[in-house]
């Protein structure tokens, strides 16, 4: 394995030797694809609701978080199946789980199984499971479901991550580049799963997130493979991850606050949290760029890999680092078409990164500046917590 193979054709960027490397990347989605435009209609039809101001706010809401499609499990037959999901105060957190883990697993697997395809690798020579999700519970884990949909070997090292929230597929991917170089050899699975079954409600004015929740959030599934020292004859590695941080905020654990219950999973986040994020990502950014020598001064020479968590927050980064627009077009886009997939959705912006890099490259356009080679991968979550790698672009 490693650097004396030769590189395929379209990524001559050299990788360093031990650190770990993003291989490939997979996704999945439920089948059933909603529009922004026509779900206020159907959530009120669906729940039997009539409440004329909660269906304007929804209507406001849905404009301003700028998504404009997005998957979910839940369907107009699971709610036959189930009436009960849609009717307040019903104990149901056992029919939710049972959709849930099932839908869960058959996403995990429908990614991973498009990852490994892209990677070109038998999936024999996986040697870890990195399993994330904060859409389901039981015993044994979804990592074991996965393992088994796959027909991974029982050798197989497992880590499963549940209730990370928005930051899980970072911090996922923090402990597989932990895994891979320490483990020289290893070629490490990571997926993300998720659903917003567990946590649906029919709207209520007791309830007002619930409602950012119904115009936000989306379903589906990630996945990535990680190893260090590529074998560049068959493998294409896309970035390189140098250096990963987690920070927590002291006394903001109740800014993202989640309760599963005897009804779901319900949430509250406060207000202030763009705010928060707003004032602290500056100083945990600089101190990721400090271990090569980047400072402020190149956030516009840098790429950026930000889960887009609400348009709220990608503003919010963007006015307080000064960064160029298109800086964030990546993670907007995958806003717009897939919503805020939870712990999923940082797959989805890498692979618009992917898309945008190779697509200048199709066309030859000439720049004045070079593409970016280095960057960060940002996610925040419950905690709060900021998880963060400094990463290189081995594509450019």
């Amino acid at each position: 394995m490693g650097s004396e193979e030769e590189p395929k054709e379209g990524f001559p960027k050299m990788v360093n030797p031990g650190k770990a490397t993003i291989l490939a990347l997979g996704k999945a989605f439920p089948h059933q694809l909603v529009m922004q435009e026509f779900l206020v209609d159907g959530y009120f039809k669906n729940t039997n609701c009539d409440d004329p101001d909660l269906r304007k706010k929804l209507s406001r809401l849905c404009k301003t978080t700028t998504v404009k499609t997005r998957y979910v499990v839940m369907s107009e037959e699971i709610l036959k199946q189930y009436p009960e999901l849609a009717i307040e105060g019903l104990p149901t957190v056992k029919q939710r789980l049972d959709i849930c883990n099932d839908a869960v697993t058959e996403m995990a697997v429908e990614a991973s199984r498009v990852c490994i395809k892209k990677w070109g690798r038998p999936i024999s020579d996986l040697t870890h499971l990195v399993y994330v999700s904060s859409s389901e519970a039981r015993l044994p884990g979804g990592d074991l479901y996965l393992a088994k949909g796959l027909g991974l070997s029982p050798e197989t090292q497992r880590v499963m991550l549940y209730f990370m929230g928005c930051s899980g597929g970072a911090a996922g991917l923090r402990v597989a580049k932990d895994i891979a170089e320490n483990n020289p050899g290893s070629r490490i699975l990571l997926a993300t799963s998720e659903t917003t079954i567990i946590g649906f409600k029919p709207p209520s004015a007791d309830r007002p997130y619930d409602l950012v929740g119904a115009a936000l959030f989306g379903d589906g599934a990630g996945a990535m493979i990680i190893g260090s020292d590529p074998v560049l004859s068959i493998e294409r590695p896309l970035f390189e991850l140098h250096t990963a941080m987690q920070n927590f905020l002291p006394d903001t654990e109740k800014t993202i606050d989640g309760k599963l219950t005897e009804e779901g999973i319900s949430f509250k986040l406060a207000r202030e949290l763009p705010q928060i994020i707003e004032d602290n990502v500056e100083s945990f950014c600089e101190k990721l760029m400090a271990t090569v020598g980047l400072t402020d001064k190149d956030y516009n020479k840098m790429f950026w890999a930000v889960h887009p968590g609400g348009p709220a927050i990608l503003n919010r980064i963007e006015k307080r680092l000064d960064l160029f627009p298109e800086k964030l077009s990546a993670s907007r886009r995958a806003l717009m078409d897939y919503g805020n997939a939870s712990s999923n959705t940082i797959v989805y912006v890498l692979e618009y990164m992917i898309e945008e890099i190779l697509k200048k490259k199709q066309q030859k356009k000439e720049s004045q500046e070079e593409e970016s080679e280095w960057g960060l991968i940002l996610a925040f979550g419950p905690g709060v917590t900021f998880e963060g790698i400094l990463a290189r672009n081995l594509t450019v």
